[in-house]
């Protein structure tokens, strides 16, 4: 997004004029009542259907150098285009589709700047555009995460829109599929540098939250839950939406302190 300054109307629309001198036309439909001459305005610029640049209102779903999660709305002999919230839709090459891209399926993909053409495009080729040094990443800090690829060993996810990290299949208790947007916490930064994270904090942080969250569930179940340590994973999860490892951990130091009783049928209020 820009921050233009209107310098002339038109019978097309309004010129806006950066602090350089270089200019980008508003066309009328876009351009509000209230906007003067020497008022500045908040757009989006890109190139229309005769590559001449253009501003408009619109915010889209997805900018220069960010990932995002769009649907392919036609597939012709150049490519593919993604419907991105703005007139114009979004041109993905076919070298740049990582599998070929249907009409009707949504992609991660990438948005970047092509210096060929001087246009915004997309890719599907997503790791080649993620940095391979998380300098600026630590072990328990919190970030967002978009899932988009699955792997043998779980689920790949960017990390603050910059990094590969990975969430183990193992540790995944909720569905997650390629663009769904998360909150996690790096858990592990690789001797190579790639990032293992997690959908929930580690350690005694973790616990603390969770042991509330079970004091809470018994007390609006009559202070009893058929669940204990031997209940499935899936069980659990349903209740509480964490993993049998947490919840473990979690009913154990509700027990230590004397706030839980632990039984075969399952724990109750102390």
């Amino acid at each position: 997004m820009n921050r233009l300054r209107a310098e002339r109307d038109t019978s097309v629309g309004v010129f806006l004029e950066d602090e350089r001198g270089n200019d980008v036309l508003l066309p009328n439909k876009y351009v509000p009542e209230t906007l003067r001459e020497g008022d500045f305005i908040d757009v989006f610029v890109y190139t229309d259907s005769e590559d001449r640049p253009v501003a408009t209102l619109r915010e889209p779903y997805i900018q220069r150098d960010e990932f995002g999660f769009l649907e392919v709305v036609s597939v012709t002999s150049v490519g593919a285009f993604l419907d991105w919230g703005l007139e114009k839709d979004l041109f993905v090459p076919h070298k740049e589709q990582s599998i070929p891209m249907q009409v009707g399926r949504r992609y991660v993909v990438y948005c970047y700047l092509d210096r060929d053409t001087d246009r915004l495009v997309a890719s599907s080729r997503i790791n080649r555009f993620l940095d391979d040094r998380a300098d600026d990443l630590e072990e328990g800090q919190e970030v967002d995460l978009l899932a988009y690829e699955h792997t043998d060993l779980g689920l790949n996810v960017i990390v603050n829109n910059q990094y590969r990290g990975l969430l183990y299949k193992n540790e995944l208790f909720r569905p997650v599929s390629p663009g769904d947007r998360l909150t996690g916490y790096v858990k592990r930064i690789r001797e190579d540098n790639r990032i293992d994270v997690s959908l929930q904090r580690q350690g005694y942080e973790n616990i603390e939250p969770n042991a509330q969250r079970i004091l809470d569930t018994l007390q609006a179940n009559n202070g009893f839950l058929p669940l204990n340590d031997d209940s499935a994973p899936e069980a659990i999860y349903k209740t509480f939406e964490m993993s049998k490892k947490t919840f473990k951990k979690a009913i154990g130091t509700l027990y230590r302190e004397r706030r839980v009783i632990i039984k075969d049928e399952g724990i109750f209020l102390a």
